[in-house]
C-alpha cells in the first residue's frame, strides 16, 4: 500500500507551514516523523488522512487521490490514533476497540468483528483489561486500547500523532517497540509523530526530519540523526555515539540555550507590587474618560 506525496504545501494566509514536500512511503515498517514544535508534523499527517485539505499538491494511495476518496473508503485502508486522546465518558476497553470495526461492520456486530477486536486486544497485551472502563486505566493502558481500536479497522496504513506523549520512559519504549513489531507482524505501514530523539532512534526503520518549511532529512536513524542535523534543526549542540547499533544523542549545555532569569528586584517595588505609581499613572492616562468614571 503505497503513499505518494507530491509538491504538498499548506499555508494559512501569508504563513507557509511547509511546501514542496515530495515523499514515497510504501514500506511495511515503522516510519517516524521528527522536528521541532510548529514545524508542521501534525499538519502533514492531517493531509495524509484527509482531515486537512492542502493548499497545494496531492496525496495519493495506490494511485488514487485522497481528496477524491470518501472518508468511509479511506477508513478501510487507513486508521488514525490522535494525540493524547482521553476518555470523556465511561466505556469498556472491548467496546472502545469494537468502534474500530465501524468501517467494515453492518448494522449488527458479527462474531468476526468480535474476533478481530479480541485478537488486537490480545496483541496489545491488554486482554485482562477487556471489561475495564477506559477512564479507569493508566495513560499507557489507555494508549494501547486506542492502538487496538485503530488496528481493528484492519488498516494497511496506521497513523499515530505522538502516541508516547505523557507516558513515562518505560511505556514510551513499550509503545514504540509494539508499533515496530506490529508493522512487521501485520505487514502494514505505521507512521508516527515523535519528539524523543533517542526513543525514535532505537525503534524507527525510517525517520523523516522536518525543518524550515519542508523535509530536511529522510532515511535511517544513522543517516538522519547526526550531530550536524540536530544542531541545524533543533539549534543545540550534541554528541552522537552508537548504542546497541543505533545513534544515541547526548545533548550538550551551551550558550545557545538562554536561561537568563529576570531580576525581580528591578520590577517589584518595596511593597511587593510589580508596578509602581508611574506605571499606574500611564495606565490611567490610556483609559477612556468613561472608563475612569467607572473606576471612580
Amino acid at each position: 500500500m503505497g503513499i505518494e506525496v507530491r509538491n504538498l504545501g499548506v499555508s494559512y494566509g501569508n504563513h507557509c507551514v511547509f511546501k514542496d514536500i515530495n515523499l514515497d512511503i510504501n514500506e511495511a515498517n515503522l516510519t517516524c516523523i521528527l522536528g521541532p514544535n510548529g514545524v508542521g508534523k501534525s499538519t502533514f499527517m492531517y493531509c495524509l488522512n484527509k482531515l486537512l485539505k492542502p493548499t497545494e499538491g496531492t496525496v495519493t494511495i495506490n494511485g488514487k487521490d485522497v481528496a477524491q476518496t470518501s472518508f468511509k473508503e479511506l477508513s478501510k485502508i487507513m486508521s488514525f490514533v490522535p494525540h493524547s486522546e482521553d476518555a470523556t465518558f465511561s466505556m469498556s476497553v472491548m467496546d472502545t476497540v469494537l468502534m474500530g470495526r465501524h468501517p467494515h461492520a453492518g448494522a449488527v456486530l458479527t462474531k468476526h468483528d468480535l474476533k478481530i477486536a479480541a485478537e488486537n486486544i490480545r496483541l496489545l497485551g491488554i486482554a485482562d483489561l477487556s471489561n475495564r472502563m477506559l477512564d479507569e486505566l493508566s495513560a499507557g493502558q489507555r494508549q494501547r486500547a486506542m492502538i487496538a481500536r485503530g488496528l481493528s479497522q484492519e488498516p494497511k496504513i496506521l497513523l499515530l500523532d505522538e502516541p508516547t506523549a505523557n507516558l513515562d520512559v518505560k511505556y514510551q519504549m513499550l509503545v514504540m517497540k509494539m508499533l515496530r513489531d506490529i508493522a512487521r507482524i501485520k505487514n502494514i505501514t505505521v507512521i508516527v509523530i515523535c519528539h524523543d530523539l533517542n526513543v525514535t532512534s532505537m525503534y524507527a526503520d525510517r525517520i523523516i526530519l522536518m525543518h524550515n518549511g519542508g523535509v530536511y532529512a529522510d532515511g535511517t536513524s544513522e543517516e538522519v540523526l547526526t550531530a550536524e542535523n540536530v544542531k541545524k534543526v533543533y539549534g543545540v549542540d550534541c554528541e552522537v555515539s552508537t548504542l546497541q547499533g543505533r545513534p544515541h544523542v547526548a545533548l550538550r549545555d551551551g550558550k545557545e540555550v538562554d536561561s537568563r532569569i529576570i531580576d525581580l528586584s528591578e520590577i517589584v517595588g518595596d511593597d511587593g507590587c510589580a508596578v509602581n505609581d508611574k506605571d499606574i499613572e500611564e495606565i490611567e492616562n490610556e483609559l477612556s474618560n468613561e472608563a475612569q468614571e467607572e473606576l471612580q
